[in-house]
Protein backbone atom coordinates (compact mmCIF):
# COMPACT_ATOMS: atom_id res chain seq x y z
CA UNK A 1 0.00 0.00 0.00
CA UNK A 2 1.26 3.33 -0.71
CA UNK A 3 1.77 5.65 2.45
CA UNK A 4 1.33 9.73 2.30
CA UNK A 5 3.91 11.51 4.10
CA UNK A 6 3.06 15.29 4.22
CA UNK A 7 6.00 17.34 5.23
CA UNK A 8 5.73 19.89 8.04
CA UNK A 9 8.49 22.01 6.23
CA UNK A 10 5.89 23.70 4.23
CA UNK A 11 3.25 23.71 6.75
CA UNK A 12 2.19 26.98 8.84
CA UNK A 13 4.40 26.28 11.92
CA UNK A 14 1.56 28.92 13.68
CA UNK A 15 -0.85 26.05 13.96
CA UNK A 16 1.63 23.38 13.28
CA UNK A 17 -1.19 21.23 15.65
CA UNK A 18 -4.33 22.22 13.51
CA UNK A 19 -2.23 21.24 10.35
CA UNK A 20 -1.40 17.63 11.34
CA UNK A 21 -4.37 17.29 12.30
CA UNK A 22 -5.99 18.05 8.98
CA UNK A 23 -3.49 15.77 7.43
CA UNK A 24 -4.45 13.01 9.26
CA UNK A 25 -8.14 13.40 8.54
CA UNK A 26 -7.37 13.63 5.13
CA UNK A 27 -6.19 9.56 5.48
CA UNK A 28 -2.01 10.34 5.42
CA UNK A 29 0.36 8.00 7.27
CA UNK A 30 3.53 9.51 8.42
CA UNK A 31 4.01 12.97 9.06
CA UNK A 32 7.32 14.00 7.62
CA UNK A 33 9.77 16.42 9.86
CA UNK A 34 12.63 17.64 7.87
CA UNK A 35 15.47 18.97 10.30
CA UNK A 36 18.15 21.31 8.93
CA UNK A 37 21.46 22.76 10.77
CA UNK A 38 22.65 25.47 8.23
CA UNK A 39 25.64 22.92 7.97
CA UNK A 40 24.88 20.08 6.01
CA UNK A 41 22.18 21.87 3.83
CA UNK A 42 22.25 25.39 3.41
CA UNK A 43 18.99 26.07 5.57
CA UNK A 44 18.25 25.88 9.05
CA UNK A 45 14.83 24.40 10.38
CA UNK A 46 13.26 23.10 13.71
CA UNK A 47 15.09 20.85 16.31
CA UNK A 48 14.17 18.72 19.62
CA UNK A 49 11.41 21.16 21.29
CA UNK A 50 8.82 21.00 17.65
CA UNK A 51 9.57 17.44 17.76
CA UNK A 52 8.46 16.86 21.53
CA UNK A 53 5.43 19.33 20.43
CA UNK A 54 4.63 17.15 17.52
CA UNK A 55 4.57 14.21 19.75
CA UNK A 56 2.20 15.85 22.48
CA UNK A 57 0.28 17.21 19.60
CA UNK A 58 -0.33 14.01 17.47
CA UNK A 59 -0.32 9.81 17.36
CA UNK A 60 0.54 10.31 13.60
CA UNK A 61 3.95 7.77 13.08
CA UNK A 62 6.38 10.81 13.14
CA UNK A 63 9.14 10.56 10.17
CA UNK A 64 12.28 12.52 11.29
CA UNK A 65 14.56 13.43 8.71
CA UNK A 66 17.52 14.61 10.10
CA UNK A 67 19.78 16.76 7.33
CA UNK A 68 22.67 17.48 9.79
CA UNK A 69 26.31 17.37 10.29
CA UNK A 70 27.75 14.01 11.87
CA UNK A 71 23.62 13.46 13.02
CA UNK A 72 25.11 10.79 15.67
CA UNK A 73 25.54 13.74 18.48
CA UNK A 74 21.57 13.89 18.14
CA UNK A 75 20.54 10.47 16.95
CA UNK A 76 19.43 9.33 20.72
CA UNK A 77 17.64 12.96 21.52
CA UNK A 78 15.29 12.91 18.45
CA UNK A 79 14.10 9.23 19.32
CA UNK A 80 13.72 10.63 23.46
CA UNK A 81 11.96 13.61 21.88
CA UNK A 82 9.03 11.34 20.05
CA UNK A 83 10.45 10.27 16.78
CA UNK A 84 8.87 7.35 15.24
CA UNK A 85 11.42 6.51 12.59
CA UNK A 86 15.03 8.43 12.71
CA UNK A 87 16.56 9.34 8.93
CA UNK A 88 20.38 10.13 8.84
CA UNK A 89 22.20 11.10 5.33
CA UNK A 90 24.95 8.08 4.04
CA UNK A 91 26.64 11.78 3.33
CA UNK A 92 26.71 13.25 6.34
CA UNK A 93 29.38 11.25 8.57
CA UNK A 94 31.69 8.12 7.89
CA UNK A 95 30.27 4.91 7.47
CA UNK A 96 31.41 3.76 10.66
CA UNK A 97 29.73 6.48 12.44
CA UNK A 98 26.12 6.50 10.39
CA UNK A 99 26.25 2.64 11.61
CA UNK A 100 26.31 3.89 14.75
CA UNK A 101 23.85 5.86 14.64
CA UNK A 102 21.89 3.38 13.11
CA UNK A 103 22.10 1.05 16.05
CA UNK A 104 21.78 4.10 18.56
CA UNK A 105 18.11 5.00 17.02
CA UNK A 106 17.24 0.42 16.99
CA UNK A 107 18.67 0.76 20.59
CA UNK A 108 16.46 2.88 21.80
CA UNK A 109 13.38 0.92 20.14
CA UNK A 110 13.10 3.01 16.62
CA UNK A 111 12.72 2.94 13.14
CA UNK A 112 15.73 3.49 11.36
CA UNK A 113 16.86 5.43 8.02
CA UNK A 114 19.06 6.49 5.32
CA UNK A 115 19.47 8.77 2.85
CA UNK A 116 20.75 9.83 -0.31
CA UNK A 117 21.05 13.18 -2.15
CA UNK A 118 20.51 13.55 -5.89
CA UNK A 119 24.42 13.30 -6.90
CA UNK A 120 24.92 10.13 -4.18
CA UNK A 121 25.18 6.86 -6.42
CA UNK A 122 22.62 3.85 -5.29
CA UNK A 123 25.70 1.79 -4.26
CA UNK A 124 26.12 3.77 -1.40
CA UNK A 125 22.78 2.50 0.40
CA UNK A 126 24.68 -1.08 0.45
CA UNK A 127 26.71 -0.76 4.16
CA UNK A 128 22.79 -0.12 5.85
CA UNK A 129 20.43 -1.52 3.58
CA UNK A 130 20.23 -5.04 5.97
CA UNK A 131 20.18 -2.78 9.24
CA UNK A 132 17.70 -0.04 8.59
CA UNK A 133 13.50 -0.06 8.09
CA UNK A 134 13.50 2.54 5.43
CA UNK A 135 15.28 3.80 2.76
CA UNK A 136 14.72 7.76 1.00
CA UNK A 137 15.72 8.92 -2.12
CA UNK A 138 16.26 12.63 -2.56
CA UNK A 139 14.60 13.94 -5.82
CA UNK A 140 15.62 17.41 -5.40
CA UNK A 141 18.47 18.82 -3.18
CA UNK A 142 17.63 19.08 0.41
CA UNK A 143 17.30 22.25 1.93
CA UNK A 144 14.26 23.85 0.55
CA UNK A 145 10.64 23.01 -0.33
CA UNK A 146 9.05 23.85 -3.50
CA UNK A 147 11.61 22.51 -5.81
CA UNK A 148 11.42 20.84 -8.89
CA UNK A 149 11.43 16.99 -9.67
CA UNK A 150 14.48 15.55 -10.71
CA UNK A 151 13.55 12.98 -13.19
CA UNK A 152 17.01 11.44 -13.73
CA UNK A 153 16.44 9.92 -10.47
CA UNK A 154 14.04 7.22 -11.26
CA UNK A 155 16.80 4.75 -12.60
CA UNK A 156 18.26 5.35 -9.31
CA UNK A 157 15.07 4.67 -7.20
CA UNK A 158 14.63 1.55 -9.33
CA UNK A 159 18.17 -0.17 -8.69
CA UNK A 160 17.50 0.57 -4.87
CA UNK A 161 14.32 -1.28 -4.77
CA UNK A 162 16.36 -3.88 -6.56
CA UNK A 163 18.73 -3.88 -3.92
CA UNK A 164 16.05 -4.00 -1.09
CA UNK A 165 14.31 -7.08 -2.89
CA UNK A 166 17.10 -8.84 -2.61
CA UNK A 167 18.62 -7.96 0.82
CA UNK A 168 15.94 -6.46 2.90
CA UNK A 169 12.47 -7.46 1.75
CA UNK A 170 10.40 -5.54 4.36
CA UNK A 171 12.28 -2.30 3.69
CA UNK A 172 10.14 0.82 2.47
CA UNK A 173 11.41 3.04 0.05
CA UNK A 174 10.36 6.70 0.42
CA UNK A 175 11.12 9.62 -2.36
CA UNK A 176 11.08 13.28 -0.98
CA UNK A 177 11.00 15.95 -3.71
CA UNK A 178 8.84 17.46 -6.37
CA UNK A 179 6.34 14.81 -5.91
CA UNK A 180 2.43 15.70 -6.89
CA UNK A 181 -0.10 13.89 -8.71
CA UNK A 182 1.95 14.14 -11.74
CA UNK A 183 5.10 13.12 -10.50
CA UNK A 184 3.77 10.43 -7.67
CA UNK A 185 2.99 7.49 -10.86
CA UNK A 186 6.59 7.74 -11.84
CA UNK A 187 7.93 7.27 -8.45
CA UNK A 188 5.80 3.97 -7.97
CA UNK A 189 6.27 2.81 -10.83
CA UNK A 190 10.23 2.75 -10.09
CA UNK A 191 9.35 1.47 -6.79
CA UNK A 192 8.59 3.84 -3.76
CA UNK A 193 5.78 2.98 -1.85
CA UNK A 194 6.18 6.29 0.57
CA UNK A 195 5.88 9.37 -1.03
CA UNK A 196 6.60 12.65 1.01
CA UNK A 197 4.45 16.08 -0.49
CA UNK A 198 5.05 19.66 1.05
CA UNK A 199 3.83 22.29 -0.76
CA UNK A 200 1.44 19.68 -3.06
CA UNK A 201 0.06 19.43 0.15
CA UNK A 202 -0.03 22.26 2.83
CA UNK A 203 0.27 25.22 -0.20
CA UNK A 204 -3.16 23.71 -1.16
CA UNK A 205 -6.84 24.83 0.39
CA UNK A 206 -7.86 21.63 0.17
CA UNK A 207 -5.47 19.59 1.62
CA UNK A 208 -7.92 16.12 1.93
CA UNK A 209 -8.40 16.53 -1.88
CA UNK A 210 -4.29 16.89 -2.54
CA UNK A 211 -3.77 13.91 -0.72
CA UNK A 212 -6.30 12.31 -2.52
CA UNK A 213 -5.17 13.39 -5.66
CA UNK A 214 -1.56 12.37 -5.19
CA UNK A 215 -2.92 8.79 -3.82
CA UNK A 216 -4.84 8.76 -7.04
CA UNK A 217 -2.15 9.38 -9.49
CA UNK A 218 0.01 6.80 -7.40
CA UNK A 219 -2.56 4.13 -7.80
CA UNK A 220 -1.93 4.90 -11.74
CA UNK A 221 1.59 3.68 -11.70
Amino acid sequence: MIKIAPSVLSADFAVLGAETAEVKAAGAEYLHVDVMDGIFVPNISIGFPVIKCLRRATDMFLDVHLMVDRPLRYVERFCEAGADLVNVHVEADTEDAIKEAIATVKAKGKKAAVTVKPRTPAEAVLPFIKSVDLILVMTVEPGFGGQSFMAEQLPKINLIRGMIEKYNPGCELEVDGGIDANTAPMVVKAGADVLVAGSAIFDKPDRAAAIRAIREGAEKA
